[in-house]
């Protein structure tokens, strides 16, 4: 994490912006590309978007490249889980990553890393090989914890969960419409190109996620800004931000529960949808003997919800934090993802392709709604490991991925409908988890916050003496303020009068 420290120590980070830009910090205009708030929106999701298309390339042509590679139902599925199971050590890295060096640099990076291995998954020639592309290329899903540290910097608490959730949901995207675009892309290939047989068309497909990916990480380091008030590395160079030490950053992370807990919620609404879209257009071209175009469309509508789901997730946070503080976000988060894993139950029961569409539409929506509502709590978790926070929740997101992919659907131990009737089944149950989150400040789902412990006290524990006698917990001093509407409107009510004039910082 930086902090930026002059000789009054001021202090300027995630939210805390200068006066002219504090009010665009507290609004989510969708449409506009104004810099830096709106830029860095639009630049963050598009980057996870091209790297989720790179990712999620190989499904929709599982049919094509599984005759060309003699692939077995144990090859599909250890491939399936390699393309989900590099990322989990990719996410906590770029956590770090991003509180030592910024969003932006840490998204370029690991997109650079990784497009080699979504150009070279075209040459490859053997299951081993075919495995080898599809981990290694599942690094560059990583991205996700750079989009929602950048927004966490760039927004305010109010709209922190609508900003998370649009620009995770708007990347998310990118499985759907790898789902529709690569039979398509491979058919035109096929037929309009000199690459006119099968097992030449669907490697030069993979052409085209490769350089939409390098395209999106040049656009993040020639356009994008880390902060409101400058990019990190140029700022350090200046002596206006300190860097904090990576070793505090890490322990504060690992030793709150919390981080833990969103991981394992993360784990049951995130992964779930990467192993839904690692086998849906292969269900559907099974079971349902529809062509390779037309399972494609209808794998594809899983993926596309994201265009509204994921936001309106984090839109219900927000709007659950104005109504009852963050015991709102919490009991809205639980509510949406058990309800997600009921109507996964119920696919897994559908026997005729109009009513499994029917249901996976509304189970799609539910779970991706649900990643929204993971996020609008995230950002509250900690303030000076923002970023390892974030890449252990996110991390948890690859690592349920795995854990579905391996029981449900890895090899013909059970076929997909039974996976995912037992997948819905250990959502519900994972889900639980939840109550037991609990900030003193605010509560829980289940009890109320503690007497006269304030945002300051709970994030003002992250810093020793000395960090405070040199004013570096300022920054976390200003968050907490921010974060008073996490209150329920009750105590918020009380203690209006109190909080209209602030606490200084030596008597907290």
């Amino acid at each position: 994490m930086v902090t930026r420290v002059n000789d009054e120590f001021e202090t300027k980070k995630f939210g805390d912006l200068p006066v002219d830009t504090e009010n665009k910090a507290m609004i989510f205009p969708l449409f506009s590309v104004a810099k830096p708030h709106m830029r860095a929106f639009h630049l963050s999701w598009f980057t996870y978007f091209t790297c989720f298309i790179s990712t999620f390339a190989a499904p929709p042509l599982l049919p094509i490249i599984r005759d060309n590679l003699n692939l077995t139902a144990n090859d599909i599925g250890n491939a399936g889980v390699g393309s989900v199971a590099g990322a989990i050590f990719a996410r906590l890295a770029l956590g770090a990553a991003c509180d030592m060096v910024g969003p932006r640099l840490a998204a370029a990076t690991i997109c650079f890393i990784t497009v080699p291995a979504v150009f070279l998954s075209s040459m490859a020639s053997s299951p081993t090989a075919f495995f080898i592309m599809r981990f290694f290329t599942g690094f560059s899903l990583a991205t996700f914890v750079s989009t929602q540290y950048w927004m966490s910097c760039m927004f305010s608490p109010k709209v922190v969960g609508l900003a998370n959730g649009q620009s995770g949901g708007w990347g998310n995207l990118g499985g759907g419409v790898a789902n529709l675009v690569m039979p398509f892309l491979y058919s035109f290939i096929l037929n309009k190109t000199p690459a006119d047989t099968p097992f030449t068309a669907w490697r030069v497909a993979f052409f085209i996620p490769a350089g939409l990916q390098m395209f999106s990480a040049y656009a993040v380091m020639l356009f994008g800004q880390d902060l409101p008030d400058g990019n990190f590395l140029q700022m350090q160079k200046s002596g206006a931000m300190h860097k904090d030490k990576a070793s505090k950053i890490v322990y504060h992370a690992v030793t709150n529960y919390r981080s833990w807990i969103t991981a394992i919620g993360y784990g049951f609404c995130f992964g779930v949808e990467l192993a839904v879209t690692n086998v849906v257009v292969y269900y559907f071209y099974d079971r349902f003997n529809l062509n390779l175009n037309l399972a494609g469309i209808v794998g594809a509508l899983f993926g596309m919800v994201n265009i509204f789901s994921r936001s309106s997730g984090g839109w219900f946070s927000d709007f659950m934090a104005k109504k009852f503080g963050m015991r709102g976000r919490l009991w809205g988060w639980w509510t949406v993802q058990t309800l997600s894993g009921v109507m996964c139950i119920v696919m897994g029961r559908m026997n005729t392709l109009s009513s499994t569409i029917a249901v996976m539409m509304i189970f799609s929506f539910l779970v991706q709604a649900a990643e929204g509502l993971t996020f609008g709590v995230v950002p509250f978790v900690s303030r000076r490991s923002l970023g390892v926070v974030s890449g252990l929740s996110g991390a948890g997101g690859n690592a349920g991925a795995v854990i579905c992919q391996v029981i449900f659907f890895r090899g013909s131990q059970f076929k997909i409908e039974h996976g995912l009737t037992y997948m819905g089944i250990v959502i519900i149950a994972c889900t639980l988890s939840l109550g037991t989150i609990n900030f003193p400040q605010w509560g829980g789902m289940f009890c109320g916050p503690k007497p006269n412990v304030t945002e300051e006290d709970y994030y003002m524990r992250e810093w020793d003496a000395e960090e405070q006698e040199q004013g570096l917990h300022r920054v976390s001093m200003k968050f907490a303020e921010g974060s008073r509407n996490e209150r329920s409107s009750k105590v918020i009510s009380v203690t209006e009068e109190e909080d209209s004039t602030p606490t200084p910082v030596n008597n907290v």
